[in-house]
């Protein structure tokens, strides 16, 4: 049997391509499935409920569901950086401080964002972009699926942590029995049921109560090295602090994302109509499954970047590096040949409606011309992130959705109109992906300052 502290000592010592898999090939299947159950809750609702309406109204939720991801990343990615670079630096007991209080404060902030959005929760979907024909379908769905979201901050964040304290294959579990749950569920209680909207929220709420219970149990099993221990449950301020501070990144990162959904959505119901908002739900669906993979790829590099950064292995940072971003490149340009070749077969999938297909095609000619850089610009920002230097990760997380898609969303729809607004989308990329390169060339000449002044196991 394998201890924890040889799974964690293989992050400094084991073969770089080995390790890179070990740890990705399980979070990439793991978020794979849940891109797979996100695209096909969406393919139910959409044939399930004979209502063009409604595809746009679930587009409507996005930026709602994005918000308390946001929140819930906020905790959960700070934690397994901090934890990573920690036991990277043989600390086990400040790894489980930090354990302690990032479970107080996910629970703390989870009770309080429900609490906001089911006061105001019309007003919120109304600034969203809903119209007086979604808004029904919307409001129906989140009064659901409420209930969940804490259970779901709970979930993605300790998996995060399982995974960086050395449980890569655990973690994938989650993901599995979650979404595998979830889409059985979905269509059960839609299709043979007839709950309509609500069953999709009521099977996203069980699954996620099955995979919170088994996430957490894993932590309060003593039998495992890194787990929650008495004493730890209480503020720390300093602890509290430093996982805020590099959780700020993704909780940016998604905070923008539900800014930008909010105002491309005011956008497209201005120059499109529902139509667009609907159209733009399969762009988010398709690309959702390559980003997913790429998620994944970080995912497995941020334990292998934070341990060998904690403990001076520099080449050993560099490599795990190129790695991952030559495989990140090569998932989001398949992604853009399929959306750039196939953009009709696509949008049939997620809807019906003849005029809703016709301006999802439109959509996704124009959106992926320049998706294959994604790639690179995720594996950058993240990179930031797993070295704990979280301003620059928050930087790099706001360049393409708040620094050059807000204005360009103000700049090109008056002047082509639709096509404008989706034209803000490849030239975002492009734009931050060449902030992303020039950033990143400048930080591995300064790491390389002080590479021989360190240990370096190759």
């Amino acid at each position: 049997m394998v201890k924890d502290s040889d799974r964690l000592r293989e992050l400094g010592t084991g073969s770089i391509p080995r390790m890179l898999f070990k740890y990705s090939l399980p979070a990439v299947i793991g978020t794979v499935v849940m891109a797979v159950y996100n695209i096909i809750d969406s393919v139910v609702i959409g044939h399930a409920i004979d209502d063009p309406n409604v595809v746009a109204g679930i587009a409507v939720t996005f930026p709602v569901m994005n918000l308390a991801t946001a929140l819930g990343m906020l905790i959960g990615a700070g934690a397994a950086t901090r934890v990573s670079i920690v036991l990277g630096q043989n600390d086990k007991p400040r790894a489980e401080l930090i354990l302690g209080n990032s479970v107080l404060l996910t629970v703390i902030i989870g009770v309080a964002y429900m609490s906001l959005f089911a006061i105001f929760l019309d007003k919120i979907l109304v600034m969203f972009g809903a119209s007086p024909q979604t808004l029904p379908y919307a409001r129906e769905f989140l009064i659901w699926v409420l209930p969940g979201m804490l259970l779901m901050n709970l979930t993605f964040s300790y998996n995060n942590v399982m995974r960086a304290s050395g449980y890569p294959g655990k973690a994938m579990y989650t993901n599995l029995i979650g979404a595998g749950l979830n889409i059985i569920l979905a269509p059960l209680f839609l299709f043979g049921f007839h709950w309509g909207i609500r069953g999709a929220a009521i099977a996203t709420d069980i699954s996620m109560l099955v995979t919170a219970t088994w996430v957490m149990s894993h932590f309060f099993n003593s039998k495992n090295e890194l787990h929650f221990v008495r004493g730890t449950f209480h503020f720390n301020w300093p602890v509290i602090k430093s996982v805020l501070y590099i959780g700020m990144s993704p909780f940016l990162i998604n905070v923008a994302a539900a800014s930008i959904n909010a105002i491309v959505n005011n956008s497209l119901l201005r120059y499109g109509g529902d139509d667009a908002i609907a159209a733009v739900v399969v762009f988010n669906r398709f690309v959702t499954i390559f980003l997913f993979i790429v998620i994944g790829i970080c995912q497995g590099m941020q334990p292998i970047l934070g341990y060998n950064y904690g403990s001076g292995r520099f080449r050993r940072l560099f490599r795990t590096l190129w790695y991952a971003a030559g495989s990140a490149v090569i998932i989001t340009t398949a992604g853009s040949l399929i959306g750039a070749f196939n953009p009709e077969a696509i949008a049939k999938m997620f809807m019906q409606d003849a005029g809703q297909i016709k301006c999802a095609v439109n959509c996704l000619k124009i959106t992926t011309l320049t998706f294959w850089m994604v790639g690179f610009q995720v594996v950058a920002t993240n990179f930031f992130q797993s070295l704990g230097m979280a301003a620059k990760s928050i930087f790099l997380s706001l360049t393409r959705q708040i620094i050059f898609m807000i204005p360009l969303l103000f700049i090109l729809p008056p002047h082509f109109g639709l096509d404008g607004v989706w034209a803000t989308y490849p030239i975002s990329d492009f734009v931050a992906t060449v902030v992303a390169g020039c950033m990143l060339a400048c930080q591995i000449r300064r790491i390389r300052r002080k590479e021989t002044k360190s240990p370096d196991a190759v």
